[in-house]
């Protein structure tokens, strides 16, 4: 089928990178822009680093200055939710009534953050996701108060490594042993856990959250499953996000983590998908996936792209991703299932700097750097490679 009319719902970094892809490709029709946020696209991994930590302002996030956007010949509809799809009728919904047309659709409309149960109508308690709530929770980050971060994955040790060397006390909160300990084992998880404690962060792992207390209408304590009460002018909840699907509910899409596709990122003839709200069959791993990183955005926002046109490929990335805490780059190839088994390469824990692999028999699914970038990159082809050599 031509397409002359394609309409791309979400409009960050796949969305953008799918646009591009299409007009790259020679598509030449109508494209629409859908964006739930009032910025062109901007980049997310900066939001809990360089921006929070205010050595950035926030324009330097965005994707691409007014020239390049003009070049996409686009039509931009920001700070619009789409709030419906029918896909017999090849029609999206907007919040404003509108209904648009289509040929081709790319959904790209990302996640949400996770909220505890209570507590978020208090002044004080964030959640960080979007630019908007990096300035918010940047103008909370006061010298001298105190930082109750609940969750210890990506965003919540990478603020908690940003609010220390802001000046403040910061408490880490976690039911599992060890920050990221999901994302990297038990090993990795107590050296960061190292990390933390060596530059003053409280950890208190290990521990759920039972409710948070205020005070005039501003959070003052966050109280634990165990009694105990943690002293908190600020808190941040990060407890993960869940992707953005509500709009397609009773569309007929298969809607499991995310938006199920094939291994070509197709969730519907004429339909693709691309991003955090992805879920894809990854044709190496045999698995159905979905990653919430900043490489994938874009490379899926292009596989998804040549899919739409009639020239896709089964989508089989290495995933790629790192975080920045103090002093430390961890960067890492590839997947992290908790039944590996982690082995060191080069360099050394105790020394500051290593490789790792993670293995499952004579498969390594994963690599890992502790600052040492050029290392792990001559790694990177060894994950998800089998068999070992």
């Amino acid at each position: 089928m031509t397409l002359n009319n394609v309409v791309v719902v979400g409009a960050s970094a796949a969305g953008l990178t799918a646009a591009e892809a299409l007009r790259r490709e020679g598509y030449a029709g109508k494209l629409t822009m859908i964006g739930a946020e009032k910025h062109f696209p901007y980049d997310r991994p900066p939001l809990s680093k360089q921006v929070l930590a205010g050595t950035w302002e926030a324009d330097r996030v965005t994707l691409r200055q007014d020239d390049a956007l003009s070049t996409l010949d686009a039509e931009w509809l920001l700070g619009t939710e789409a709030t419906g799809l029918d896909v017999a009728a090849r029609s999206v919904r907007l919040a404003d009534g509108r209904v648009l047309d289509y040929d081709g659709l790319v959904i790209a409309t990302g996640v949400t953050p996770r909220q505890l149960p209570f507590g978020h109508e208090l002044a004080g308690v964030h959640t960080l996701r979007t630019r908007d709530d990096s300035l918010r929770l940047r103008a909370d980050l006061v010298p001298g108060r105190n930082l109750v971060i609940v969750g210890a994955g990506f965003l919540g040790a990478e603020t908690a490594a940003v609010a220390r060397e802001l000046g403040l006390t910061v408490t880490l909160v976690d039911p599992l042993p060890a920050p990221m300990i999901r994302q990297f084992g038990a090993e990795i998880g107590g050296a960061l856990a190292d990390l933390h404690a060596e530059h003053g962060v409280r950890l208190e792992l290990n521990a759920g959250v039972a409710g948070l207390s205020g005070v005039g209408g501003r959070v003052s304590g966050v109280a634990l499953t165990d009694g105990r009460t943690l002293p908190a002018d600020v808190v941040l909840v990060a407890i993960g996000a869940v992707p953005n699907t509500g709009w397609l509910a009773d569309t007929g899409l298969s809607l499991g983590n995310g938006v199920d596709c094939d291994e070509q990122c197709q969730a519907a003839p004429g339909i693709v998908a691309a991003g955090d709200v992805a879920s894809w069959v990854h044709p190496d791993l045999g698995t159905r996936i979905r990653v919430e990183h900043r490489m994938n955005a874009t490379e899926q926002g292009i596989a998804a792209a040549n899919t739409l046109l009639g020239n896709g490929k089964p989508f089989a990335p290495i995933p790629y991703f790192w975080t920045d805490q103090y002093d430390v780059k961890i960067q890492a190839y590839g997947t992290f299932p908790p039944d590996t088994e982690l082995s060191i390469v080069d360099g050394s824990p105790s020394e500051g700097k290593f490789t790792a692999e993670y293995r499952r028999g004579d498969r390594i699914f994963g690599v890992l750097g502790w600052n040492m970038p050029k290392q792990t990159r001559a790694l990177r082809a060894r994950a998800l490679a089998t068999p070992v050599a």
